[in-house]
């Protein structure tokens, strides 16, 4: 019984490390997959992305 007990105790805490883990990770791959979005619509305008911001060209997809 205390065998049981003991493998339920840790499935809850991997659940709950989980849960933390995408909880962390959620608003990192939003954030890098934006800037993927605007760095690559800048380069199809024809400028280049310096100090995260478009350089040379009109960056139409910025701020939709």
């Amino acid at each position: 019984m205390k065998e049981a007990a003991g493998e339920a105790n840790l499935t809850v805490i991997a659940i709950i490390l989980i849960g933390v883990i995408a909880a962390v990770a959620t608003p990192l791959i939003n954030n890098a997959m934006k800037t993927t979005e605007r760095r690559s619509c800048c380069m199809q305008n024809g400028g280049t992305w310096e100090n995260n911001a478009c350089v040379g060209a009109s960056d139409q997809c910025a701020e939709e």
